[in-house]
């Protein structure tokens, strides 16, 4: 016996789900004819501007008003430009800048772009304040480690994107600065004071309320004093008490993915987390990125069955349909007003951000050695470097714990060298091999990642470009004068 068409059209109006490839499947479109509330894009989805555009329109032919999402970040995180880099530089760099206005106008620029694709909801920006300086997932997806300052930007962001007609999803409550560990392997623990989060981690969450953000994203973190052994995603403490009551936030609440490994394993499954998100608060739910239509079906299966034995009251998932219906209400009245900006927006601000402690002198045809780093989910497999941006000059790429410093002192010859990396401080060899080759060679390092208060000795300069987008590779080009 098949569900009930009706509370099945419910469920699936809680879900965001995604498809494979850059061709919306009929099931898909199909899902969205029958009430889904929309799907996420990702890079495999994303071939060039007209293929999107082209996926779109597909998609809201099958209901006018279906959510489209995509984590656009800038930065280190970008779907659209996923096999060259973003042209736009990320959080870091724009804090490091601090100029708000700026903020504002790139994620302006962000939003057009998006909007111009068909493309309604933008999982961002990160308003995280990244204090740990060994944080896995956030790092240069942040503005600063300064709540302040954080703040002041996310409002700005969320201003931004909005006032292009594409609204703003800020992530991650209650605030995933500070741990140590990625939640899309296991679930981090921020063990503190509830004094202590509401002086550092949610004052950017308070500013993006303020700032009409129409949709806040939940982590999937423990934190002990305000959900016990559970992640925030499954509490109403954190999303009820404390978003909604004390902050008063009155948008839609998204789920981080729910495939995560801090959400799926605490529930056991991908259908019981979604039960429990909705439970706690929750209201549009991200399946995940590897999603099919027997994955979304079981997944609204599991909240019918839900209401039916008590563990969901249906009105909680009236309610959050109807929170998600409002979203997409709200992107379609919004239609962001056509803007034109200046193409090298981004790059003059990666320009802007770049800081050099020491001199950039006798840097003609240098060595560029790029120590590989691995990229984390959320980044996926995007270009990164100097590499697209040199003049000739040759760039080889090491791996830092199988690399001799003979062998690439050998290879310089009487030439510096130019090493790039990503968060060098805690990269396995990498300090011990830059504090090799400066002991015997004149050494310059290049920053990519989130700059940590660690400085190797001996080096003639270390430049901080805070992000790896294209934008931050081509201003560090620009700055040791190796540009093309």
């Amino acid at each position: 016996m098949g569900l009930d068409p009706g509370l099945r059209r419910l469920a699936l109006g809680t879900l965001l789900a995604a498809y494979p490839g850059p061709v919306p499947p009929d099931w898909a479109v199909d899902l969205v004819a029958d009430g889904l509330a929309g799907h996420t894009l990702f890079g495999t989805n994303v071939h060039d501007p007209a293929q999107v555009a082209a996926s779109t329109a597909a998609l809201r032919a099958g209901r006018a008003d279906v959510l489209i999402a995509i984590d656009e970040e800038g930065g280190d995180v970008t779907r659209l430009a996923h096999a060259t880099g973003s042209p736009y530089p990320g959080n870091a760099a724009l804090g490091a800048i601090d100029d708000v206005a700026l903020t504002r106008r790139v994620y302006r620029a962000i939003g057009a772009e998006l909007a111009a694709l068909g493309i309604t909801v933008n999982l961002a920006p990160t308003v995280d304040v990244n204090t740990a300086d060994d944080n896995p997932v956030i790092g240069t997806r942040s503005f600063a480690a300064d709540p302040v300052q954080v703040a002041a930007h996310s409002a700005a962001a969320v201003s931004g994107l909005q006032s292009a007609g594409v609204a703003a999803c800020a992530k991650h409550f209650p605030g995933h600065g500070a741990t140590v560990t990625d939640s899309h392997h296991e679930l981090p623990t921020v063990d503190v004071p509830l004094e202590l989060l509401r002086q550092r981690d949610l004052p950017p969450f308070a500013a993006v309320v303020a700032a009409g953000a129409r949709a806040v994203m939940t982590a999937h973190i423990r934190v002990p004093a305000l959900t016990g052994d559970d992640p925030a995603t499954f509490s109403r403490a954190v999303l009820v008490d404390l978003l909604r009551t004390e902050y008063g936030f009155t948008g839609t609440v998204i789920t981080d993915a729910l495939e995560m490994k801090g959400a799926a394993v605490a529930a056991g499954g991908v259908g019981p987390a979604a039960v429990r998100a909705l439970s706690a608060g929750a209201d549009l739910l991200c399946v995940g990125a590897k999603v099919d239509a027997a994955l979304v079906e079981r997944v609204a299966t599991e909240i019918v069955e839900a209401t039916a034995d008590g563990r969901l009251p249906i009105a909680r998932v009236e309610e959050a349909a109807g929170r998600a219906a409002a979203l997409a209400a709200w992107t379609r009245a919004a239609g962001g007003s056509p803007t034109t900006e200046d193409p090298e927006l981004g790059y003059a601000a990666a320009r802007r951000a770049v800081r050099v402690d020491g001199l950039l002198t006798g840097l003609k045809q240098p060595l560029v050695v790029q120590l590989h780093t691995e990229s984390t989910i959320a980044e996926g497999r995007v270009p990164w470097g100097l590499g697209p941006h040199l003049d000739g000059v040759p760039e080889i790429r090491v791996i830092a714990t199988e690399t001799d410093p003979a062998t690439l002192r050998g290879l310089a010859g009487d030439r510096p060298i130019v090493l790039v990396g990503r968060h060098l401080h805690r990269l396995p060899g990498g300090p011990e091999l830059i504090a090799a080759l400066a002991a015997a060679h004149p050494v310059t390092v290049v920053e990519m990642g989130w700059p940590a208060q660690w400085r190797p000795t001996g080096v003639r300069a270390f430049v901080t470009t805070y992000g790896a987008s294209h934008a931050n590779g081509r201003a560090a080009a620009e700055v040791l004068g190796l540009a093309h």
